[in-house]
């Protein structure tokens, strides 16, 4: 079995495979991009230095930055002759399963019997795409973020017939390219866009009741839970928070909107063991001495306070922000 990637190829050279292969090669990984044509292959590499070179002129990219890529990155004249002999592939096509099951297949067919196969799909299970790839032991979801070469966080998601050896190889390459992976359950939108797309479901709620308007509920998220979220994830969140305040809120909500927002059990069964979070010592996932919440409570000063200097030196998004009327009307 393949100990180390040293090689790799992106099949789909568009913004998100671009932006694949252009932090591999900047990782110092040798990567063959390919896509629907030859000519279209080469246009994406002149695009992806360009850019580099713009990056690395901003300071948002280190120094060396676009030679790494320039050096690192090539050209496959098919997608056959791209996967031909490295140790990785990223399949990077539209997010439609006719697509992806056609260009998986082709890889697997052309590629190394070692080879490592991933899917940039953002919601798609492995089960869907897996019966496409001749050995589907090798396959396995490696979930990016746009943009990619800034968002450190993939996921990583292991099919049935997934070897689980090779999870701990992707991790190092993610690692080695400066990535955080986070392993999860095959399941349709893994986590990211399950919570992603809850969020975004609610807020539209809140619209179409005309509790506030879109620009104040971005506002309110971009200035208050949403600013934490750059630091803490929503267990971490709820042990600062307290979470019997948490379980008490749950209580309201459950009254108002009913089972949706009903107390989930994990919290229901910490809370009846005593565990309140940060206060007492006893979070829903760890527990914390007295000088760990010290430690805690002073990073969580500075990185809120440095955040919120580093937002007023950027100053506003040039989205923009008066407010415009939602589209179609509600019933």
């Amino acid at each position: 079995m393949l100990q180390i990637i040293r090689t790799a190829a992106v099949v789909g050279a568009g913004y998100m495979g671009g932006g694949i292969a252009q932090s591999l090669a900047d990782a110092g990984f040798q990567v063959v991009i390919a896509d629907v044509s030859a000519d279209a292959a080469v246009a994406a590499r002149e695009r992806l230095i360009a850019e580099s070179e713009q990056f690395e002129r901003q300071g948002l990219l280190t120094p060396g930055a676009a030679g790494r890529v320039r050096d690192n990155l090539s050209v496959g004249a098919s997608i056959e002759q791209a996967v031909a002999d490295v140790d990785f592939v990223e399949e990077a096509v539209p997010e439609e399963p006719a697509i992806k099951h056609d260009v998986l297949a082709r890889i697997s067919a052309a590629c190394r019997p070692d080879t490592i196969i991933g899917s940039n799909t953002s919601t798609l299970p492995v089960a869907t795409l897996a019966p496409a790839v001749v050995g589907p032991e090798r396959f396995l979801t490696v979930h990016w973020s746009n943009p990619a070469p800034f968002v450190p966080g993939i996921e990583i998601v292991a099919g049935a017939a997934t070897d689980p050896a090779i999870v701990p190889v992707v991790k190092d390459m993610l690692e080695r390219a400066g990535r955080s992976g986070a392993q999860v359950a095959d399941t349709p939108g893994f986590v990211l866009n399950r919570l992603q797309y809850v969020l975004l479901k609610e807020a539209m709620n809140i619209v179409e009741e005309g509790i506030a308007a879109p620009e104040d509920v971005d506002t309110i998220v971009s200035t208050t839970f949403g600013f934490r979220l750059a630091f803490f994830g929503p267990f971490q969140i709820a042990d600062m928070a307290g979470l019997d305040v948490y379980a008490n809120c749950f209580a309201t909500f459950e009254k108002a909107f009913g089972e949706r927002f009903a107390l989930p059990g994990i919290l229901a069964r910490a809370v009846g063991e005593g565990r309140h979070g940060v206060k007492n010592g006893k979070g829903l996932t760890a527990d914390y001495t007295e000088e760990q919440v010290l430690d805690l409570v002073a990073y969580r000063s500075e990185a809120y306070s440095r955040l919120v200097q580093l937002v007023r030196e950027l100053g506003p998004s040039p989205i923009h922000r008066e407010p415009v009327p939602l589209v179609g009307p509600t019933s």
